[in-house]
């Protein structure tokens, strides 16, 4: 039986009624990673790969485990590792598909070598096999499903011949979208504002992208938003806080941002949650994550929001298992 406590509790007005929020635990992950995009597919959490401070100093820290989470058990299972170590990649279920795209691979240049692998899972002996490639090599994205199709914006791409190493990459705009039934990739209006380490959720029928970093400027507020029938971005209200490394989850009727970093004044994370509201265009204080992290994931399940491992610290330090589920509950304002 999973120990669950209460870990904070905190009231909003939104409209004529008061959402309280609370924090439970569950299982935490076998091997703690960070630097991960997870998916919620056929009533599981996926994480696959990721980089871990817990990894031996002798080999690179990136893995090519995959670890499931099963929703009516409680509990993770190991599935088949990916074919390679792999981190920043972006995994999407649609169409009844999982599907992993771009992220970092090991190679004699070294573990930052950047990938345009389109990896699914064979649903008949549940191996991971490379179906289709990106236009380019692309990782750090942000990814969302609008009708049926996959949507990737913003990210990092790889410079010169040399790829291999963090400093080879340079920021993007670019965004593709994935067909699931035939694998071609198209062309959509480009993000305003390139950079990568983003996060974004559909709300309303709007993608939302927030945050991020550019290689040269560091982290951002910005807030773009894309309208699929015009095919065009929109400006929103900033972040309270320029934030990068983070998550999003759009959950009753409205976006929530967890966490992220900065490297000012020898760095930090953050631990406060921000909820949007687009009726009034700003965003509000709503909680506390539990633990501040950043490089982490987030999924929502049934209204209940899965913010999943991570970092505690700046960078490739203190990488966390936990799995923690939020939980909002409306009730009539006094």
């Amino acid at each position: 039986m999973l120990n669950t406590f209460l870990l904070q509790l905190s009231a909003i007005l939104i409209g004529s009624t008061v959402v309280s929020s609370s924090w439970q635990d569950e299982a935490a992950m076998p091997l703690p990673v960070q630097e991960i995009y997870p998916a919620v597919h056929q009533q599981q959490i996926w994480v696959v790969g990721g980089l871990s401070s817990t990894l031996g100093q002798d080999t690179p820290p990136v893995t090519a485990k995959v670890q499931q989470y099963s929703l009516n058990q409680r509990q993770w299972q190991q599935g088949n590792d990916l074919p390679e170590p792999r981190h920043h990649s972006y995994l999407v279920s649609v169409a009844n598909q999982l599907f992993s795209f771009g992220g970092f691979v090991v190679t004699e240049q070294g573990w930052w070598t950047n990938s345009p692998d389109i990896l699914l899972l064979n649903p008949q002996n549940g191996q991971w096999q490379k179906v289709a490639e990106l236009p380019a090599p692309l990782s750090e994205a942000v990814a969302s499903v609008i009708d049926g199709k996959v949507h990737l914006a913003s990210g990092r791409t790889a410079t010169a011949e040399k790829n291999g190493q963090w400093r080879d990459n340079t920021d993007v705009a670019w965004h593709w979208i994935f067909d699931p039934a035939s694998y071609q990739i198209t062309e959509a209006a480009a993000l305003p504002t390139a950079r990568n380490s983003a996060a974004g959720a559909l709300l309303h029928g709007r993608w939302h992208v927030v945050g991020g970093r550019t290689v040269a400027a560091g982290n951002l507020a910005v807030h773009e938003v894309f309208d699929p029938q015009s095919n065009s971005w929109q400006q929103r209200a900033p972040l309270p806080e320029a934030q990068a490394g983070l998550a999003a989850a759009v959950v009753a009727d409205t976006l929530l941002v967890f966490g992220g970093e900065h490297f000012i004044d020898g760095g930090g994370v953050f631990s406060t949650v921000w909820q949007y509201l687009p009726a009034e265009d700003r965003w509000q204080a709503l909680t506390s994550l539990p633990i501040a992290r950043h490089g982490h994931g987030a999924v929502v399940v049934d209204e209940q929001v899965y913010v999943i491992g991570g970092a505690a610290e700046v960078g490739l330090k203190a990488t966390l298992g936990q799995l923690q589920r939020l939980t909002l509950a409306p009730k009539p304002a006094n």
